[in-house]
């Protein structure tokens, strides 16, 4: 009895099976001589440096076979990996303080910004009510009898009754000024006259 020769699908298919049969043997050869490397290169940068002529040249090689030497380029993987996990939480607590650092400085800003405009609006207004005291009260003493509000401006410190005398309109300035005595007018005279003194002619 003949056997039947294989057909070109069924040598296809163990085509197709030995190709990837060779693909996965180099993939894991890969693996393995990557992982040996890096464990060596974890090992080297672990162990201490010796001041050997040749120490920076000459890789360390390692035999994953042996336990031993597993168990080791394990631990220094495990080593290398922790510190690097540490480092990373620093830099986070690190990064978690500048951030709350600097929204405590913007809060700070923002609070001081918001107190700034508070002050000046209140010294607007205190301006404005000062202000709005001096006309009153000008317009109070401008409306009394000139004998009554020259005594009062008698009594009044010169610079003081001046600023007022000097708010009013002229014709009532002089009716006041007119009721008091030479002296004190000549003194409210002389403070109407220097503040004028700085205003410049032309």
């Amino acid at each position: 009895m003949k056997t039947k020769p294989p057909t070109r699908k069924a040598r296809r298919g163990a085509s197709r099976k030995g190709s990837r049969a060779i693909i996965g043997s180099l993939l894991l050869l890969s693996g393995g001589i990557r992982l040996v490397t890096e464990a060596g290169q974890v090992i080297a940068s672990e162990e201490p440096t010796q001041d050997t002529p040749n120490s920076s040249s000459q890789p360390v090689s390692l035999d994953l076979a042996r336990p031993e030497q597993l168990t080791v380029a394990l631990n220094a993987i495990k080593q290398r990996e922790a510190r690097l996990i540490e480092r990373e939480t620093e830099i986070d607590k690190r990064e978690t303080a500048l951030a709350a650092a600097e929204e405590a400085i913007d809060a700070e800003l923002e609070k001081l910004e918001l107190a700034e405009k508070s002050l000046r609006e209140t010294i607007s207004l205190a301006a404005t009510a000062a202000e709005d005291d001096l006309s009153q009260l000008t317009a109070v003493y401008a409306n009394m009898k000139p004998k009554q509000a020259a005594a009062l401006f008698e009594k009044m410190d010169s610079t003081f009754a001046a600023g007022f005398l000097g708010r009013m309109a002229s014709d009532s300035a002089a009716r006041i000024m007119a009721g008091m005595t030479p002296e004190k007018a000549y003194e409210i005279s002389v403070e109407l006259a220097g503040r004028n003194a700085d205003v410049p002619l032309e």
